[in-house]
């Protein structure tokens, strides 16, 4: 196992954090350049599809195993209400990547997460934004998993856990703002 240092965890969450909040905007059609600052702490929580296409970007690259598929599955089952995975869906597809890249042995062969999360927004059939208890779900997936206990930074878990605390911040601060704003009113 390859140790990482706390700076290459922070630079991964930051990565994460631009990319998710490129998507909202992406989402909403608002061009970057005309975008204040408070504009995007007062913008609509990260769902869970936004926080699995993050990972395209961050860990694309990476042949999906088996730790990432039961990740991705954690996220489909929580982003959709519903107790078993959807036939075709993500899931399904990343649970067979993973079964198919375990029995080649050429790197280049293997399906890359890139290829089973490019649009996961638009193949899940229900979305919701990311909470705690998500992050929870799909971290416990994905360490139960993987054969060395770990998640990997900028993974599917990585992706969702700072989906998940953007979205917490973005509660905590509209939550102030909405304080901020009953004070003037009562004043």
């Amino acid at each position: 196992m390859i140790p990482y240092s706390s700076n290459k965890f922070i630079c991964v969450t930051i990565l994460i954090k631009i990319f998710l909040t490129i998507v909202y905007l992406k989402v909403h059609g608002k061009d970057r350049k005309q975008v204040s600052s408070e504009s995007v702490s007062g913008r609509a929580n990260i769902t869970i599809g936004e926080a699995l296409e993050a990972t395209v970007v961050t860990a694309g690259s990476r042949p999906v195993d088996y730790s990432d598929a039961a990740a991705i599955q954690a996220a489909e089952v929580r982003a959709t209400g519903r107790t078993n995975i959807i036939p075709g869906g993500v899931a399904a597809a990343a649970q067979s990547a993973a079964t198919r890249n375990a029995r080649l042995t050429k790197e280049e062969e293997k399906t890359k997460l890139a290829e089973i999360l490019a649009e996961a927004s638009s193949k899940l059939p229900s979305d919701k934004p990311v909470t705690r208890k998500d992050a929870e779900g799909v971290i416990g997936a994905e360490l139960r998993n993987d054969p060395n206990l770990c998640t990997r930074p900028g993974g599917v878990a990585a992706s969702i856990a700072a989906a998940a605390r953007l979205n917490q911040t973005n509660s905590t601060s509209s939550t102030k703002n909405d304080d901020n704003i009953l004070k003037q009113k009562l004043n």
